[in-house]
């Protein structure tokens, strides 16, 4: 008998499947681990600062005005549904003991209920420190902001746009402050079509989503322009692929059956909320970003964008065009 032969008679039936089945486990946990990206290390504490989070409600907003609560902040969620921000209010007061937090009504799709709100900030607060611009839709049939512009573009770029520009004077007023708004991994797929910005002609639910997420950076590119010198800083931030209510638009999603086959696989290559709120905390709170400005950030450190949203042209092209159908002027 050989060798390998003695040596085959003590080996465990199961031995081989049993290591396969372990070598697909640690494997799985593993690529999990990493998928989940970088955690927010940093420690600061922001005890006397204002901090606004538009979409706070729900997902990354809550987790990130949560973070922000436990270390101290008075925050404010604004958000469209009252009642889902009373419950996030209450939530997150009894999670961090802290009762300075406040919900107010701001629906992006608006510009009537941007300009109320902002009025009402301004109106009540002595001073806003961070402003986090959070909220937004993903993919969502075509449909029409209040004043008529494509939804995705309408909420989140120009609600935005509109509700920062509003903001600077006590932004400019509590300076050193920082404006942080929440792009995409998405943006690197899409272009800016100035030709049909509205989609008027023609409408992708992922186009218009990309177009969005790079207006996202173009407006933080430009605004960070418009601020130097004035202690205000703009950052535009990548989550990661964030499992949230953000998705319920995909097909995969509408499905009961995909949801259960799927779960799994949303698990491992998913991030949870508050995985994905850790490049905003970063964004907010690292003194590693002191004076840093126009620059988008992904996995809690810079990272350059694509061209076509670092493209200076297009970021002053887009803002005079966001001036005009918002009539900031």
């Amino acid at each position: 008998m050989s060798m390998m032969s003695s040596i085959a008679r003590y080996v465990p039936k199961y031995a081989f499947p049993l290591s396969l089945l372990g070598t697909i486990i640690g494997g799985t946990v593993l690529l999990k681990d990493w998928m989940r990206g970088k955690k927010y290390e940093g420690k600061e504490k922001v005890i006397g600062k204002t901090v606004i989070v538009t979409g706070a409600n729900t997902g990354i907003g809550k987790e990130t005005a949560k973070e922000l609560a436990k270390r101290g902040a008075r925050v404010i969620l604004a958000g469209r549904n009252n009642e889902k921000c009373e419950l996030a209010r209450d939530e997150i007061i009894k999670e961090t003991a802290n009762r300075n937090v406040e919900a107010r009504h701001l629906d992006l799709a608006s510009l009537q209920s941007i300009k109320e709100f902002a009025e009402e900030i301004c109106r009540t607060e002595r001073h806003v420190d961070i402003l986090i611009n959070n909220a937004g839709v993903m993919r969502c049939p075509k449909s029409l902001t209040t004043d008529g512009f494509e939804m995705q573009l309408g909420v989140n770029h120009l609600g935005h746009f509109y509700l920062t520009n509003l903001l600077l004077p006590k932004l400019k007023d509590s300076a050193p402050s920082r404006i942080i708004t929440l792009s995409s991994l998405a943006h690197r797929r899409g272009e800016m079509n100035f030709s049909d910005l509205n989609s008027s002609s023609s409408y992708s639910p992922g186009g218009a989503y990309s177009q969005s997420k790079i207006a996202n950076i173009l407006f933080t590119v430009e605004l960070a322009k418009r601020l130097e010198g004035t202690g205000v800083t703009a950052l535009a931030v990548n989550p990661g692929i964030v499992d949230t209510e953000l998705m319920r638009h995909l097909s995969i999603y509408k499905s009961t059956f995909s949801r259960i086959i799927l779960a799994p696989l949303r698990w491992i290559f998913l991030k949870t909320p508050n995985e994905g709120a850790q490049t905003s905390l970063y964004a907010a709170l690292s003194k590693d970003l002191d004076g840093v400005s126009g620059k988008y950030l992904s996995n809690c450190a810079i990272e350059e964008a694509s061209k076509e949203a670092r493209d200076e042209k297009a970021a002053e092209r887009l803002w005079l065009i966001s001036e005009k159908w918002t009539r900031l002027k």
